[in-house]
């Protein structure tokens, strides 16, 4: 390790640090949505409902498909902060080479079976034969750059444990503004209809991957990266498989809890389902509001546990904890105020505005009640305790069946939404129980 990012691990773990870590993320996040937005304008103006369908449908498959392998930021954050935190650059080094060869490979995988893949993507959610189409042509275009993108998780993650949260957000400004500027070039310019949006998609996830790796060029003039012994040992190999294969259980019932949250309240009709749906879109700003928070405990523990140091953890898990509570109730009392205009906004059908209000203390509650499993995620991920959360993942995941079937009878729709709070709170119980041992085994 440099001497100077020796002492960048080393310095007092303050409200300056946490927030230096963590605004670039929060930042970074609100670029994502604008992207969403631009790619939906930009073929909204070839006055054709088809190509809105086939880029919507066409995003969202390939969106699921590379979020399988969202454990590999997770983990090299972990990892590679438990090495910094040691002291360990080669160790460090070595990491991001293990991180970029398994996103390579796996977006190379996805290359290869992605007939299957579409194929089966389709069976579970099928379009009109002219949107599917459409959809299947801008896929094959995209999944092109699939090794880039999931590289990108494993670049994302060792940049945050290294406290480089800046450069994520210049990657992430960069792909969303070429992006964005080639959509209109590619679309409204020559004309290439949906196939210029993926396109345009290509060329931005090939660049960021190209700025990710300028970003990681210390670690490239270093000699530890390509030492290829360390790289590809079979037992540093097990470990980060171990703790990434228990982020994907966890990850994966994560998500089964919102998939059932959303076939459940199908069942209530079309008016509540959508109401459902704009009431989840302030849960996924809450998620990218905190997730700054959360990466900073990630890097600082994955450092202290590296460190051995149990004051440093603590003082990590506290510091960023005041912090995710704090923007929470914040968060909190502004969807309060202004949740109703925010509905307005988000639909036009009274139907759904009315609906959406009834359910909406449940969305004042959410951050509040949320903010622990939230934080506590990032500690863990930090300490590498992985299986702790599999494990309390699987806990919590019981607690909500067990809630929805005895409170969505009884209750409908605001049972449904109780369930779905009950899982926060296991979550977060769950793993605070857990803490002690997490804090323990810092001192092995």
């Amino acid at each position: 390790m440099s001497m100077a990012d020796a002492g960048k691990v080393a310095r007092p773990i303050t409200h300056r640090r946490v927030l230096a870590i963590a605004i670039p993320i929060v930042v970074s996040n609100a670029t994502i949505p604008i992207l969403g937005i631009v790619d939906t304008a930009v073929v909204g103006q070839l006055g054709d409902p088809v190509p809105i369908g086939a880029v919507g449908i066409g995003a969202i498959i390939l969106s699921a498909i590379y979020w399988v392998f969202g454990f590999l930021r997770m983990g090299t954050v972990g990892l590679t902060g438990q090495a910094l935190g040691a002291d360990d650059q080669a160790e460090a080094d070595a990491l991001l080479s293990r991180a970029l060869l398994i996103g390579l490979t796996g977006g190379a995988v996805i290359i290869i079976l992605q007939a299957a893949l579409f194929a089966g993507a389709f069976q579970l959610s099928p379009a009109s034969a002219e949107v599917e189409a459409m959809a299947r042509g801008y896929m094959e275009i995209r999944v092109w750059s699939a090794p880039a993108a999931i590289a990108l998780y494993g670049i994302t993650g060792w940049l945050i444990a290294a406290e480089k949260t800046k450069a994520v957000l210049v990657i992430q400004v960069w792909m969303n503004g070429l992006n964005i500027i080639l959509n209109f070039v590619f679309v409204l310019g020559f004309g290439w209809g949906v196939n210029g949006v993926a396109i345009a998609t290509f060329v931005a996830e090939w660049s960021g991957f190209a700025v990710g790796l300028w970003f990681c060029r210390d670690a490239f003039l270093r000699p530890f990266w390509k030492q290829w012994g360390r790289v590809l040992d079979r037992t540093r190999l097990i470990r980060m498989a171990a703790v990434n294969g228990d982020i994907l259980i966890r990850s994966l019932l994560l998500q089964a809890i919102f998939v059932s949250f959303l076939f459940l309240g199908a069942d209530f009709g079309d008016v509540p389902l959508a109401a459902n749906q704009v009431l989840l879109q302030f849960l996924h700003v809450t998620a990218y509001a905190l997730d700054g928070f959360a990466f900073a405990a990630e890097a600082l523990v994955g450092q202290a546990m590296g460190a051995k140091s149990v004051a440093r953890l603590r003082r990590g898990a506290v510091v960023t904890s005041i912090w995710g509570g704090g923007v929470m109730v914040f968060f909190a009392l502004g969807v309060w105020v202004f949740g109703p205009a925010v509905i307005d906004l988000m639909t036009t059908s009274e139907d759904v505005r009315a609906e959406a209000r009834i359910y909406l203390p449940w969305m004042i509650a959410a951050p509040v009640l949320g903010v622990a499993s939230w934080m506590l995620d990032g500690i863990f991920i930090g300490a590498t305790r992985t299986a702790d959360m599999r494990n309390m993942m699987v806990v919590s995941a019981a607690i909500y069946a067990v809630a929805a079937w005895a409170l969505v009878p009884a209750y409908g729709n605001h049972g449904l939404w109780m369930a779905l709070l009950i899982s926060f709170i296991a979550r977060g119980v769950t793993l605070a129980v857990r803490y002690p041992a997490l804090e323990r085994s810092a001192r092995v």
